[in-house]
């Protein structure tokens, strides 16, 4: 089958070939991965995501590291190619989506049937592929965490990426009040037609005083529920905005700068602040995460909340794909695509 091997820790935005300072190697020859249980499922892959933790596992600089070589990858979605003797929920061709710790960057995988999620008929298969990661990370931080309720403000830093257009989109849909902060026309532009109540364009303007203006026009105090995957200048920035008693969720770091949270005025202003390790709960909450993509599922289904696919490459232009994503050229989710699939192709 084919399969993207990452060989040695580097830069997967470099060309993708056998020379020395690629750390990827692509392979058509790598071996199909064999039924490993009774109710084990091999799925042919049709669409797989790349998330900013992928990036940085490739550079090395993620929690955790997995030994070499290794086969990328995380969330996906396929057909079931073939089941074992003890499998009762799947059959061949059935649509499935799911997650996994590494492997989805390669024509087929094995998951077991537990771990799998069916695709509601109707839905795309490639939108499926984005979903359990960005969406599932949002979900769970918004409303098992910071547990969000209608008309709270909910301020989202990075918001056109993949995670923030998730909990802008969940946002809207608890009947919060969303502040969106991004950067450029193209996304400002997305981000209005999702119905976010006030969007900062960080190319034009500064996010405190943008968003005091839009508080007071409104009679509102501040924020209530800060989501943040970026750190940096934004996030002190972010955090004068806050109400009492606000919820502080540390999503990742895009900037590359961890941010620091003052004790102090946590304590005085009696905030929260959640650290959420999405992939953890995999391990710690398997059924909340289970019954989260569940429900995100139903609500993709019922066109509750959409995903903007902004580029899709074939496995041998992982290099683009990662190149898209680092340079934040993507408005919602980039992807690899299999097979007929490739419909959302986009060249840099």
């Amino acid at each position: 089958m084919e399969a993207l091997l990452c060989k040695k820790i580097g830069d997967p935005t470099l060309p993708l070939d056998d020379s020395p300072s690629s750390p990827f190697t692509l392979t058509a020859t790598h071996p199909i991965p064999e039924l490993n249980s009774p109710t084990s499922v091999r799925v042919r892959v049709r669409a797989t995501s790349l998330n900013y933790a992928n990036y940085l596992q490739i550079l090395g600089k993620y929690q955790e590291k997995p030994p070499l070589p290794f086969i990328p990858g995380s969330d996906y979605s396929g057909v079931v190619d073939s089941v074992g003797s003890g499998v009762t929920k799947f059959k061949a061709g059935d649509a499935v989506c799911s997650l996994a710790s590494l492997g989805s960057f390669a024509q087929f995988i094995v998951a077991d049937e537990a771990q799998l999620f069916r695709v509601p008929e109707g839905c795309d298969l490639v939108a499926a592929g984005a979903l359990p990661v960005a969406y599932g990370t949002s979900h769970l931080a918004l409303l098992h965490r910071a547990q969000l309720q209608p008309n709270q403000v909910l301020l989202v830093l990075g918001a056109a990426g993949g995670v923030g257009l998730a909990a802008v989109q969940i946002g809207k849909a608890c009947g919060a009040i969303v502040i969106a902060v991004a950067r450029g026309d193209d996304k400002v532009q997305l981000l209005k037609t999702l119905g976010v109540d006030h969007v900062v364009d960080l190319s034009k303007g500064n996010v405190t005083e943008s968003v005091k203006g839009f508080l007071k026009a409104r009679k509102l105090k501040g924020a209530d529920v800060l989501y943040d995957p970026v750190g940096g200048k934004v996030t002190k920035e972010a955090m004068k905005l806050l109400n009492w008693g606000a919820h502080i969720l540390v999503i990742g770091f895009a900037s590359g700068d961890v941010p620091v949270i003052p004790a102090n005025i946590a304590l005085v202003k009696n905030w929260t602040v959640h650290g959420l390790y999405w992939g953890s709960y995999m391990i710690h909450r398997p059924v909340v995460l289970q019954n989260s993509l569940k429900e995100l599922l139903s609500w993709l289904a019922s066109g509750l909340i959409t995903i903007n696919i902004s580029h899709a490459f074939s496995l041998s232009e992982a290099n683009l794909a990662f190149s898209a994503l680092k340079d934040r050229k993507a408005i919602g989710k980039v992807m690899i695509v299999f097979d007929d699939q490739k419909t959302f192709r986009s060249k840099l």
